[in-house]
């Protein structure tokens, strides 16, 4: 019995035991055994250069790519504005009171002493010198003296009227209103008209073919700019310029390139736009050297090669007086000169030069230029010129 007892007290023993530990686990508010964490992977060395440290910061030593930089916008660059040019029929009266204000002290001067009551010797070499002094050139200043005398000894008195109307017919006589003074330019069938400016530097060359553009397309041509002025590093962007304002297209050639070279590819430009007009600016050549005037007619024959030169203008500088007449026939001797440009006849009394540079050269002056201004380049016209002259 006593063995039983045992037994017994021991299973008891150990059934509190055991049930102890298990309200100890199950109680409210009791702990639960803390997660077994997983095991940390390993990583390669260069994938821990790559992984960012705890928290979204990067680590020491990490790298980031960064975005590429957002491209700044271009400035937007508008294109400049075309102008309209006017017509240049009747430019040249519109500009009249301009040409009047330098060349009306001549014509004031020559009525002045053609209305003297008693007409000597003496007043003769005065009338002599104000002629030679215009430039109108010492041949011409003879015949015009030689006719006024006969006419004037026909007439015995002399009414201002008369005297007018005498210096009026002699002068226009000088200038020959019946010289060709139209510009060549009209195309030759899908060909356009080449026109070939000359002159030397300081005549206001460029800015006479720029005016040239204007005026041409004022008249409904469509034209082509050619910068052969390859020595002056300012020609082709002045002429540029130009171009850009009136809607006409420029070529250009590298800074001291051949001028033919350009000369060429503005002609061959003009076939292919079907432009009306190629005007070619060249270099202002020193007439003395004869290098650069070789090099001229070269431009003259390489244009030749694409389409025939029409005109060929030589810029004259008004003021340059005979100067300008020695520099006239030098150009002669090399291209055919077909008409002459005459710059700042505004601003000088010595428009004689009209007469004498025809007379020397049989070419007609065909535009002059009586201002600054764009619009200011007008075809000449010889019964406006005289009246100017006379004054009103």
């Amino acid at each position: 019995m006593d063995g039983y007892l045992g037994v017994i007290v021991i299973v008891v023993v150990v059934a509190l035991v055991a049930a102890g530990g298990l309200f100890l686990l199950f109680r409210p508010g009791g702990k639960a055994a803390p997660p077994v964490e997983p095991p940390e992977t390993l990583l390669l060395p260069e994938e821990k250069e790559k992984r960012p440290a705890a928290g979204g910061e990067e680590g020491e030593g990490a790298t980031t790519t960064l975005p590429p930089p957002v491209k700044p916008a271009e400035p937007v660059v508008l294109p400049p504005e075309v102008e309209v040019p006017p017509p240049s029929a009747g430019r040249m009266v519109r500009l009249r009171s301009r040409l009047a204000r330098s060349q009306s002290a001549l014509g004031r001067g020559l009525l002045e002493l053609l209305s003297r009551d008693r007409l000597d010797d003496e007043v003769w070499d005065e009338i002599e010198e104000a002629l030679i002094t215009a430039d109108v050139g010492v041949a011409p200043t003879h015949a015009i003296v030689e006719e006024l005398r006969t006419k004037v000894k026909v007439l015995g008195s002399r009414t201002p009227d008369q005297v007018r109307a005498l210096l009026r017919e002699q002068l226009l006589a000088q200038v020959n209103p019946d010289l060709d003074r139209t510009l060549h330019i009209q195309k030759h069938g899908e060909r356009p008209a080449v026109v070939l400016v000359v002159g030397v530097n300081g005549t206001g060359k460029t800015t006479t073919t720029g005016k040239l553009a204007r005026a041409l397309v004022g008249d409904g041509k469509k034209v082509v700019l050619g910068a052969a002025d390859t020595f002056r590093a300012a020609a082709a962007d002045q002429l540029q310029t130009w171009g850009d304002r009136v809607g006409a297209d420029v070529v250009r050639g590298p800074e001291a390139g051949d001028p033919a070279s350009v000369a060429f590819d503005a002609t061959a430009k003009g076939i292919d736009d079907k432009a009306d007009v190629v005007i070619v600016d060249t270099a202002g050549r020193l007439h003395t050297k004869t290098g650069l005037m070789d090099e001229l007619g070269k431009v003259k024959r390489v244009i030749e090669k694409k389409a025939t030169v029409d005109e060929v203008l030589l810029v004259l500088d008004a003021t340059t007086g005979q100067n300008g007449m020695r520099q006239a026939q030098v150009f002669a001797e090399v291209v055919n000169i077909t008409g002459i440009a005459l710059t700042k006849l505004d601003g000088t009394a010595k428009g004689g030069i009209v007469i004498s540079v025809q007379r020397e050269l049989g070419v007609p002056v065909k535009l002059v230029g009586l201002g600054e201004g764009s619009d200011d380049l007008a075809p000449f016209d010889p019964e406006v010129f005289v009246d100017a002259i006379l004054g009103d």
